[in-house]
């Protein structure tokens, strides 16, 4: 296979298959054996084609006057690829339009010459002027969203959780970020080695380091699985969970959605430390073997349960950790195609969940336990909507989550969000995670 057969058929099953680019492209780069520099190119079209598709797909459509969904999957993935490499790669126009024709080889004529025709024209007029003639013709949020290649309804939603704390100004600052590759941040695990010996650069996180560059995979103390490879905005959220209030020896933890597996590690190397006890939990069977590897090293339990059913055993925990199944849209920066996979309609049905998980944690933790409510989503819904009504159902305390997290991140900047803390792409360098911790209190 060629760098550009990789990330097409990455991109096609991205596509029509739901993959996820982060597990299907490092499978395919390492079937294919290419060298360092063709496996980088792979790399950068897969990523900057799924980032950028919203813009592709405007233009396709412009110049086939027809919408993407009457187009066949093998076409489009392939006007897609050549679209980025002819907008965004150092390619020769005409390498990238002859190249990416000759993937399609095998298919039936038509195909090929419909997709040689589009590629030579989007050449021929330029991509850029292309572009800019479809955001002039949009206004407000519509044009803003091609601009930056984001879903109008996540631009909106992103636009309402800024405002929330007084920060809609940051807006384009913030779609800016959700395009930027993201380093590579590595965890240490606690009492297993010390973020001064990861290298790169601190992050915001007291045990987290940025990757200057390099395979994370054969970094000598991940291969040693002393450290994680694990966003920052992640290890502050697991964190928090901790220092929250001091540890008692003895303690029982619960990480109730723990798939797959990258806070678990973190909070399993912690409370080894401390003296306490962690259950992982994950619901999907398959995600559960990837906690099982990833904890591995730790005396650690991993059950195979729906986090609800937590409510039924009552009382039976000192820390909860509720990182709840959500969109996903705080971390575009990682999943771009994450931005193209989920609808608005996705979001009740998940706060739904979200609040069925918080409260089976507030049920199942101790009177003056804490429970730390998580979501890779700065959405409105799936935040401050959800903590909310838990909070009218339930006897707790709102703790001052920004002062723990200060705490673990001295000079961190914190917005505010009513005792929450929404972490952001632009302004930390992490994913927009938010973080809520709470204590019950009867």
């Amino acid at each position: 296979m060629t760098a550009r057969s990789v990330a097409m058929s990455v991109v096609l099953d991205v596509h029509e298959d739901d993959v996820f680019a982060n597990l299907a492209l490092p499978s395919r780069l390492q079937q294919a054996r290419l060298s360092t520099a063709d496996a980088a190119f792979a790399t950068e079209l897969t990523y900057g084609t799924l980032r950028w598709q919203g813009q592709y797909d405007a233009v396709i459509e412009a110049l086939a006057s027809r919408p993407i969904t009457q187009i066949d999957p093998e076409p489009l993935a392939a006007l897609r690829i050549g679209m980025h490499q002819i907008a965004r790669m150092r390619v020769a126009d005409h390498a990238a339009v002859h190249e990416t024709v000759e993937l399609m080889q095998g298919q039936a004529s038509g195909r090929r010459g419909f997709v040689n025709a589009l590629l030579r024209k989007t050449a021929k007029l330029g991509f850029t002027t292309i572009l800019d003639d479809l955001i002039a013709e949009r206004s407000g949020d519509d044009a803003l969203a091609l601009q930056h290649s984001h879903p109008l309804w996540i631009l909106q939603s992103l636009r309402r959780s800024l405002a929330a704390e007084g920060a809609e100004a940051e807006l384009e600052s913030l779609l800016i970020a959700d395009n930027d590759p993201p380093a590579v941040h590595l965890a240490a695990l606690p009492g297993l080695t010390t973020r001064s010996k990861l290298g790169g650069t601190h992050t915001a996180s007291p045990v987290g380091a940025a990757l200057d560059s390099g395979d994370p995979a054969s970094h000598p103390l991940v291969r040693a699985q002393q450290a994680r490879v694990q966003d920052s905005g992640s290890q502050l959220a697991a964190l928090a969970l901790v220092r929250a209030q001091a540890v008692a020896k003895g303690e029982r933890w619960l990480d109730m959605c723990a798939g797959p597996g990258g806070k678990a590690a973190l909070l399993a190397a912690t409370a080894r430390q401390a003296g306490a006890t962690l259950i992982a939990n994950e619901v999907q069977p398959h995600r559960a073997k990837l906690v099982e590897r990833a904890i591995a090293q730790f005396e650690t339990e991993v059950t195979v349960h729906d986090g609800r059913d937590f409510a039924d055993e009552p009382d039976a925990f000192d820390r909860i950790l509720v990182d709840a199944p959500c969109t996903g849209i705080g971390a575009l920066r990682r999943r771009p195609e994450s931005r193209w996979r989920k609808r608005p309609s996705d979001v009740a049905q998940l706060a739904d969940l979200q609040h069925e998980l918080l409260d089976a944690a507030l049920t199942a933790v101790k009177p003056g336990g804490i429970v730390a409510y998580v979501t890779c989503s700065p959405h409105l819904a799936e935040t401050s909507g959800v903590v909310q009504k838990a909070i009218r159902q339930h006897s707790v305390e709102v703790l001052d989550t920004p002062s723990v997290i200060t705490q673990l991140s001295p000079g961190i900047e914190l917005g505010g969000r009513d005792g929450a803390v929404q972490l952001w792409p632009h302004r930390h360098e992490t994913d927009a995670m938010f973080v809520q911790l709470l204590r019950r209190t009867e």
